[in-house]
């Protein structure tokens, strides 16, 4: 269960960043193919680390950046 909760963290988080950014554009800029972009936004692929620190260098944030806050919990 916590694995698919932070998979769909992610996958929103990535959307959140694409934005209105075609996927074949934002794939490039990641340096991903357009499947695994698809895959992840949708939270379907499992992400290495290798892929997580290569999104943070090239969206230039932290990993924690790409998984936002459960609703309704707070860092406090």
């Amino acid at each position: 269960m916590r694995k698919k909760q932070l998979a769909q963290r992610l996958a929103k988080r990535i959307r959140e960043e694409r934005g209105d950014t075609p996927q074949m554009h934002f794939c490039r800029k990641l340096g991903i193919s357009n499947t695994s972009l698809h895959r992840i936004e949708m939270g379907d692929q499992n992400v290495s680390l290798k892929t997580l620190e290569v999104l943070c260098e090239r969206l230039k944030c932290d990993v924690g950046d790409l998984f936002p806050p459960l609703e309704g919990k707070s860092d406090s």
